[in-house]
């Protein structure tokens, strides 16, 4: 039985399936529309599309290194249950290597690399074949350069440092220094790596609110305009103290700037040493997590 590109359009709109599984399943069933439907329910990918659309907040971010390519990637899940799994970490491992190796320049080319004659599109639908939740690949970023990687609590924030240094990658006091930094990063969230990487517009907006609260204050408000800019000027200062890398105070070191440490290491090992740049994945950051409101479901189902 002959099909057409309508006939496809109808099958994607009945299952919710991918316009290319419709047309093989209408070409395996020989174009019989409840039949190709079976087809695709008995293959998952009716399940896996109707399930797709289901809020995916969990999972895990990945850190790979190899060969002076750094990746992260964070592959997300419905629940810590299937994140914890060995199969959804051995797939977020195997996306992470795939994407070091093949560099793709989005998830959507991510999709369709293939390694062992199997795209990594294939290997997310198998898994989900066999663990029944929605799983999604959200977001990567890869760097090549002298990176140094960290995850920390298990895969729940993932961070990525690029160094600019003659220092061989391997160096054993380097990668100490690196993870130091991650770990930095991990925990106090910059939003820029330094003063120049604050975009002009972002600054002009915290001193025009800076200037606006110190209206709205009794104590403030009549001093000279001149005052007002050398007090916001300060307050700048500690904007920068607390959202620029190199500006922030070292956790690790009270006494020294994220900067002020990595000079310090550069000297110590001989070397010039800089942050070129940094990437930190927190896992589901940003998706607004499902809340479900037992009581009121029941009352919805009791009208």
């Amino acid at each position: 039985m002959a099909f057409t590109a309508k006939d496809v359009q109808a099958l994607r709109e009945k299952t919710g399936c991918g316009m290319m599984d419709c047309k093989k399943a209408l070409t395996e069933t020989n174009g019989d529309m409840d039949a190709a439907a079976d087809f695709l329910r008995e293959k998952g990918l009716a399940s896996q599309a109707k399930k797709s659309s289901r809020i995916a907040a969990e999972g895990t971010v990945c850190a790979y290194t190899k060969n002076g390519v750094g990746v992260v990637v964070e592959l997300n899940s419905e629940t810590d249950f299937v994140a914890n799994g060995d199969g959804f970490k051995a797939l977020a491992a195997e996306v992470a290597e795939i994407i070091a190796e093949q560099n793709p320049a989005d998830v959507d080319a991510l999709l369709k690399c293939e390694k062992d004659g199997q795209s990594v599109e294939a290997k997310v639908q198998e898994l989900f074949l066999a663990i029944r939740e929605n799983i999604k690949i959200r977001r990567f970023e890869r760097v090549e350069g002298k990176v140094v990687t960290y995850v920390h609590a298990g895969g729940k924030i993932g961070v990525m440092v690029n160094f600019d240094t003659a220092l061989d990658a391997d160096n054993a006091d380097f990668v100490a220094m690196g993870k130091n930094v991650a770990m930095q990063i991990a925990a106090m969230n910059p939003s820029y790596l330094d003063e120049a990487s604050v975009p002009a517009e972002v600054l002009a907006k915290e001193k025009e609110i800076l200037i606006a609260q110190m209206k709205e204050d009794p104590k403030m408000a009549n001093k000279p305009e001149a005052v007002l800019g050398k007090i916001v000027d300060g307050k700048i200062g500690k904007y920068y103290k607390e959202n620029c890398l190199v500006e922030q105070q070292f956790v690790i070191d009270g006494d020294l700037t994220v900067g002020k440490y990595v000079e310090k290491t550069a000297k110590e090992l001989g070397a010039d040493i800089k942050i070129k740049s940094f990437v930190r994945f927190e896992k589901g950051e940003g998706i607004e997590k499902r809340v479900d409101d037992f009581a009121a479901e029941v009352a919805a189902m009791a009208k």
